[in-house]
């Protein structure tokens, strides 16, 4: 009869370890802002020590990052481009959420305040561009190679200079705060985006 180790499992350990520093980042940049987070009080919240936190991140701005990444996967589970046959009704579907989360407060002020580390740390600036950022112009490119192949965009359609005109705009929007981040607002960008290219 097989018996149950009492052995500890450094594996499953570690991962509520992980697990728990995540959430208490994650916790901390919404409460306080990205600022005004520290290592130490991301250790204390999780119940970690800060030598545990130091193990798995290089600084506070991969942590948070992390974190991100981490709640993301949690709401949507992976990067996707929907791929209906309606390119303006699909482009509508990847940017209203877009704008949404951009609007929404609790996102707000710990992502300006991790957007500007990204900049400052040239080792978060390259886990940003590989985990997120190029994933996620690739599914999207690759949406647009479809619209391409179908005839709903022109066969020399730059997909390069389109990712960056279809995101840009909105990024543009909410660092200067130039205006209001809703579905109208993403609408009218799908629009101008596709008259672009058809023109």
């Amino acid at each position: 009869m097989a018996t149950r180790s009492s052995t500890p499992d450094p594996a499953r350990r570690s991962e509520r370890s992980r697990k728990a520093v995540l959430g208490a980042a994650a916790e901390l940049v919404t409460e306080l802002g990205y600022a005004k987070v520290s290592i130490e009080a991301i250790a204390a919240r999780a119940g970690v020590g800060k030598q545990t936190i130091y193990r798995w991140w290089p600084s506070k701005g991969a942590v948070v990052f992390d974190a991100f990444l981490a709640a993301e996967e949690d709401e949507s589970g992976s990067l996707a481009v929907p791929d209906t046959g309606d390119l303006a009704a699909d482009l509508r579907s990847l940017l209203r959420p877009t704008v949404r989360q951009l609007a929404d407060p609790v996102f707000n002020n710990p992502a300006r305040g991790l957007t500007a580390e990204i900049q400052l740390d040239p080792a978060l600036l390259r886990e940003y561009r590989e985990r997120l950022l190029t994933p996620l112009l690739e599914v999207t490119k690759e949406r647009l190679r479809g619209a391409r192949r179908s005839g709903a965009l022109p066969e020399d359609t730059d997909l390069d200079l389109a990712v960056e005109l279809l995101y840009g705009p909105l990024y543009y929007r909410w660092i200067h705060g130039l205006g209001p981040l809703d579905d109208s607002y993403a609408d009218s960008m799908v629009e101008l985006f596709l008259r672009a290219f058809r023109s």
